[in-house]
């Protein structure tokens, strides 16, 4: 008896080496506390995962390491329909029937490093809400909440963060004239607004994120609707951005074509690409599957498809991953687009050199470091789950 009860004990002492916030990457854990900073304890049970580990919870800031570049250079993650939060309370008294999309408020969305919100919005009770629903008619089971709610809370972020940058894709199904005008104002949201007068077109870079800063320019907005560019002054989102397929024809393997609104993806005229990558039916748990090995897949697909990096990714359920999941595919683009490395990490490493002339071999070294670190941290997984099992 005596010595089972030392091997069960030798064996939690195993699984339980770091805790209290020591954890890192794909580290066991059984509670939130237990992970490092800017991770979260995780199971992704469609990968084969049977106990919690630590993922990672937060986008890299990315112009904290490489700054000054025109807007279009970088790489910025996006949740789609950023308001269809499950768990969210009813607005009418009536209990939703609809699909949702994300699990946390859009404060901490944008708080773990999303940069881009996608927000269906809708003429609803004398208002403008925020609804997931159809043929452009809201109901009391589809609407959320007021668009002026969640407007706020994108106030509120860049109040206290007067160094970022939010873009906003509105589906715009508001036809109340001025509606969107009066939201926004009344959000206190039009003293960030970024003008359509200085939106390039015909393939020219925008400005540098530090002019955008400079300007307190720091929110840019596009709608669905042509007729608001001219109406309100709000970018219709075709002119400026090509953008792929939404739904099951954006993560089919192989292929990355443009929806119907959007100009071909390899057209030199929208600079901005949006890349979607979600289903069409939402999988809450399927979806830390997809945040793996098949959207960096989709993410070379699109590149070679669109002849460039998408500047927004837009998924479901963000941080849902087995390890480092969207935030991971982020780091990977911004660090190819900004300084040719395989993560946006190595451009800082090489900005303390200021050797341009060795950024081919660095990135070599940095390659090969990774992927030893990676063969490295998959052994001591494998470790931990024969360990425990």
């Amino acid at each position: 008896m005596v010595p089972i009860l030392l091997v069960s004990f030798a064996l939690f002492i195993t699984a339980r080496a770091c805790s209290n916030g020591g954890c890192q990457l794909l580290d066991s854990c059984y509670t939130e506390g237990d992970c490092g900073s800017g991770l979260y304890c995780s199971t992704c049970q469609a990968v084969g995962q049977n106990q919690p580990v630590c993922v990672r919870g937060q986008a890299t800031i990315v112009t904290s390491i490489v700054n000054g570049l025109p807007f279009n250079k970088y790489t910025w993650l996006t949740t789609h329909n950023a308001f269809s939060i499950i768990g969210e309370q009813s607005y009418t008294g009536t209990a939703r029937v609809t699909f949702y999309n994300q699990e946390d408020s859009v404060t901490n969305q944008l708080n773990n490093g999303v940069r881009g919100l996608m927000l269906d919005m809708y003429d609803f009770m004398g208002d403008v809400w925020l609804c997931h629903s159809l043929q452009g008619q809201c109901y009391n089971f589809t609407a959320f909440e007021p668009a002026i709610n969640t407007l706020r809370e994108v106030e509120a972020f860049l109040s206290l963060n007067p160094t970022e940058i939010v873009t906003i894709f509105i589906e715009d199904y508001v036809h109340a004239i001025k509606g969107l005008t009066k939201v926004f104002t009344d959000a206190g949201l039009s003293k960030y607004w970024f003008p359509v007068s200085k939106m390039p077109m015909n393939g020219e870079d925008w400005p540098t994120v530090t002019e955008m800063v400079a300007n307190n320019q720091r929110l840019v907005v596009f709608t669905s609707m042509p007729s608001k560019e001219a109406t309100e002054g709000i970018a219709y989102q075709w002119r400026y951005i090509t953008e792929n397929e939404p739904g099951d024809g954006g993560i089919k393997p192989g292929s990355c074509s443009n929806r119907k609104e959007s100009v071909p993806l390899n057209s030199k005229a929208a600079i901005l690409f949006l890349m979607n990558y979600f289903p069409t039916i939402p999988d809450q748990s399927g979806t830390c599957k997809d945040h793996s090995t098949s959207l960096i897949q989709m993410l070379n697909v699109c590149y070679h498809g669109a002849g460039k990096a998408p500047n927004f990714i837009a998924v479901n359920f963000y941080m849902r991953s087995d390890g480092g999941g969207v935030f991971d595919a982020v780091d990977r683009v911004n660090g190819r687009s900004l300084c040719g490395c395989n993560t946006v990490a190595a451009c800082q490493v090489l900005n303390s050199f200021n050797e341009e002339a060795n950024t081919y071999w660095f990135c070599k070294f940095s390659l090969g470091l990774n992927a030893i670190l990676s063969v490295f941290s998959a052994l001591l997984y494998s470790r931990g789950i024969s360990s425990s099992a």
